[in-house]
């Protein structure tokens, strides 16, 4: 795995807000910086990185990056600060998952209610962040979802009160492996887990 650390140093004393965060990710997660100027190289070499050795996939490359930049903007939008997308794969399969993660200033506004019936709402501690709340949802895809997905979709959600703060972050997994979606919840949960305030 690998530390993905947003940049920033530790605080000292027990009431002063942490200035950051930091995650381990699986290797092959690849990072894209949630701000305008900063998410092209990264999405571009992240497409790079998907479609290497595929000379005859230039329309495919050209959707995928359409795609990645779309959800970075929605992303931003949303107060996303960070989004990471799987380049990994067993076998000839890709493991597909993301990460996104946003800051909420405001914890007020972020409520992980029920949403249908194929939820879970959980609270749960992280070993180094806290208590935080998960929900787990899992969902079928309309017909004429803009998306062209047709796939069920599994999202996993950890809001962490940031400490000393009225903020939470928000963590939000996805993947459309349904066939593999316990297994990749477990892997969010160990990332989950491994968030730790500096």
């Amino acid at each position: 795995m690998a530390d993905a650390v947003a940049d920033g140093g530790r605080t000292d004393g027990e009431n002063v807000p942490p200035s950051d965060y930091g995650l381990v990710v699986p290797d092959g997660w690849f990072r894209i910086p949630l701000e305008p100027d900063g998410w092209k190289a990264p999405i571009r070499a992240l497409a790079d990185r998907v479609f290497e050795g595929q000379d005859d996939a230039v329309l495919l490359k050209r959707e995928f990056v359409k795609a990645v930049r779309t959800r970075a903007e929605e992303g931003y939008k949303n107060g996303g600060v960070e989004l990471y997308i799987s380049t990994t794969s067993v076998g000839p399969v890709p493991l597909s998952s993301s990460l996104l993660v946003t800051v909420a200033p405001d914890g007020e506004d972020v409520r992980l209610a029920a949403r249908g019936r194929s939820q879970e709402i959980t609270d749960v501690v992280l070993p180094f962040a806290g208590p935080a709340t998960m929900r787990r949802t899992r969902t079928v895809p309309d017909a004429d979802d803009s998306t062209g997905n047709q796939l069920p979709v599994t999202v996993v959600d950890y809001a962490v009160k940031v400490p000393n703060t009225q903020a939470v972050l928000l963590l939000t997994f996805s993947t459309s492996l349904d066939m593999f979606a316990d297994a990749l919840v477990d892997l969010f949960e160990a990332v989950a887990k491994s968030l730790h305030w500096k």
